[in-house]
């Protein structure tokens, strides 16, 4: 059997991609090495932009309460996110492994199948499709798919087997984490810098704190460090001793960063930590990697069924890979500022001073919260690129919850009938929505904006200064001659 799409890797940015090939009516399997999830958890939380794509599917609700904080920092520097409207430093409190077990309940009523299990042994791209050996509980299976996405983090299997370019620099420093029981650690770091490095803690709840370890001068191992090599190094830097703790897990993580040149290699794509690795400054890497899935998804679901205009699927890299490269370069300079030695003290101030001045306060801001992304999408009015704030539209109903299908919507704020006719020809993949003006203008948008087409990614393709119709095939191919759109 040939499958449509093969996903390699159940973490969060596969588990989210299965969802939206599935959304955009593709057929997805999913192979994961585990036979169980971990359950361990190196990320504790999400940014403002996946809280909002979150939101445009409905599952933020599932996570239960999502706290957020306005405050937060830049290499250690604090900064106010509430300087820039929506933004936040993150949603908080919520371990990576019950992302993935959100988002792998969705994904699976949604129809997509999950293999665990499976570990990737071979790879050959035949020009007209893939196939992929596993072993699994069965021994050795052959897979075969139109297209594979590898999402199967850092050290990924299918980056390997498909050749992937993958440059950048390595691993300057060496860092510790590890979930610790009934320490009753004091005080409760977010973040701290001292002599000989930097430590963190965090309360995880049930008695249960994470550290973070980053001495100065550390230099990267390829073994993984015994618990008490990492006791050592926290009673080293803070003078308490953890030697005895319960601890659930441990491990390590370096600042080794590289982004592979393409996203794309024929009928092999990568997106997350499969397709870039960064220190995690600001916890910005599983973020990352679920706006690559949200943008891959409804791209490679629309061209598998056929449906996708010339070269859509080529706009992944070209949109993708400029974000990447810009959170790379931004937790360098974090790495920078935050783990080197007093010599870097003189840089600090100057940052300092120049976080003090609102419009660089703004711009960091959008930088690590992933809100000024704007992707070249040609000429148009301010918004086009950029991804449609959730404002209330007539009070009834939000931005995010017409997104919920993962399909485009045609917003229009007077009903007008060219609108009404050109969204007929493509109401299978695009939905007409009639709302009257906004409940209020988000910042930064011009008044008197009357319709905007955003893609099912939640971004702004048309802002009516072309042709609707042009940006409608553009974006969702050849249309289908219907008699009426799907108006709300």
């Amino acid at each position: 059997m040939k499958h449509e799409v093969l996903v390699v890797g159940a973490g969060p940015v596969g588990l989210m991609l299965a969802g939206e090939l599935r959304l955009g009516g593709a057929e997805v399997v999913v192979l994961e090495a585990l036979s169980v999830p971990s359950g361990q958890s190196r990320g504790l939380g999400f940014t403002a932009r996946a809280t909002e794509v979150f939101a445009q599917r409905g599952l933020l609700s599932r996570f239960g309460v999502v706290e957020t904080a306005a405050q937060g920092h830049f290499g250690g520097i604090p900064l106010d996110f509430g300087v820039l409207d929506g933004a936040h430093f993150g949603a908080r409190g919520i371990p990576q492994h019950q992302v993935e077990a959100v988002l792998e309940q969705w994904a699976s009523e949604l129809g997509a199948r999950i293999l665990r299990g499976h570990t990737v042994a071979g790879l050959a791209d035949t020009g007209d499709g893939v196939t992929v050996l596993a072993d699994g509980p069965d021994g050795r299976t052959e897979f075969s798919a139109t297209y594979v996405v590898g999402c199967d983090g850092g050290r990924s299997t299918i980056r390997g087997l498909a050749g992937f370019d993958f440059p950048g620099t390595d691993a300057t420093r060496e860092m510790y984490l590890a979930d610790v029981v009934g320490c009753d650690i004091r005080p409760r770091f977010i973040g701290e810098r001292v002599a000989g490095g930097m430590v963190m803690a965090a309360p995880l709840g049930d008695g249960v704190d994470r550290i973070i370890v980053c001495p100065l001068g550390l230099s990267p191992r390829e073994d993984e460090p015994s618990f008490a090599e990492i006791a050592d190094r926290w009673q080293e830097l803070t003078g308490q001793r953890l030697h005895d703790a319960e601890v659930r897990w441990h491990s390590r993580f370096t600042d080794a960063t590289r982004q592979v040149s393409t996203y794309r290699k024929g009928r092999v794509l990568l997106a997350g930590d499969a397709a870039h690795i960064h220190l995690p400054a600001g916890g910005q890497g599983l973020s990352l990697g679920v706006q690559d899935a949200v943008n891959l998804g409804w791209k490679l679901a629309a061209t598998v069924r056929g449906t996708a205009p010339d070269g859509l699927l080529d706009t992944y890299h070209a949109e993708r890979h400029p974000v990447g490269a810009r959170v790379l370069r931004n937790t360098l300079a974090q790495g920078l500022l935050y783990l080197s030695g007093e010599e870097v003290d003189p840089l600090r101030a100057i940052m300092a001073e120049l976080m003090a001045i609102p419009d660089a306060a703004r711009h960091l801001v959008g930088m690590v919260s992933g809100l000024d992304i704007r992707y070249d999408l040609g000429a148009g009015a301010p918004p086009l690129g950029r991804r449609m704030p959730d404002v209330p539209l007539d009070h009834r109903i939000t931005v995010s919850e017409l997104l919920h299908a993962g399909r485009g919507v045609l917003l229009d704020r007077t009903g007008s009938a060219e609108c009404a006719a050109a969204a007929a020809r493509w109401a299978d993949r695009v939905d007409h929505v009639v709302a009257g003006p906004l409940a209020h203008t988000p910042s930064g948008w011009p008044e008197g904006l009357d319709a905007v087409l955003l893609r099912p990614d939640g971004y702004v393709a048309w802002t009516g200064t072309t042709d609707l119709e042009a940006e409608l095939g553009r974006w969702f191919g050849v249309p289908q001659q219907i008699a009426a759109g799907v108006t709300r």
